[in-house]
């Protein structure tokens, strides 16, 4: 089973860009699909971007499509979330988590991932 872990959040202002990573460890199969979620306080974990680790086909979240964007880097078995215009309502803890087969309605499901990183808090100041 492979294990992850996210970095790269913090405090940005209203506007403003971020770079989080995932890095991944263990063996990694193709048919992975690599997804990133958010949970604000109180709320449930909801989807944000997937990339397919074969043939980064890519999925997006209505509310970050045109700011967000998703990437992965095989060489270095990392996936990457580019955030850019960062909204106070982007605020949240940030999740990577693994799930296999094509991208569909059940990858923004996030009971369909397994394992989860850690996470990472990203907050923006308005």
């Amino acid at each position: 089973q492979v294990q992850l872990v996210e970095s790269g959040g913090g405090l940005v202002e209203t506007g403003g860009s971020l770079r989080l990573s995932c890095a991944i460890s263990g063996r990694i199969f193709s048919t992975y699909i690599m997804g990133w979620f958010r949970q604000a306080p109180g709320k449930e974990r909801t989807f944000v971007a997937a990339v397919t680790w074969s043939g980064s086909d890519t999925m997006y979240a209505d509310s970050v499509k045109g700011r967000f964007t998703i990437s992965r880097d095989n060489t270095n078995n990392t996936v990457y979330l580019q955030m850019n215009s960062l909204k106070s309502e982007d605020t949240a803890v940030y999740y990577c988590g693994v799930t296999t087969g094509r991208l569909s309605i059940a990858t923004k499901i996030p009971k369909a991932y397994r394992p989860w990183g850690q996470g990472t808090q990203v907050t923006v100041s308005s």
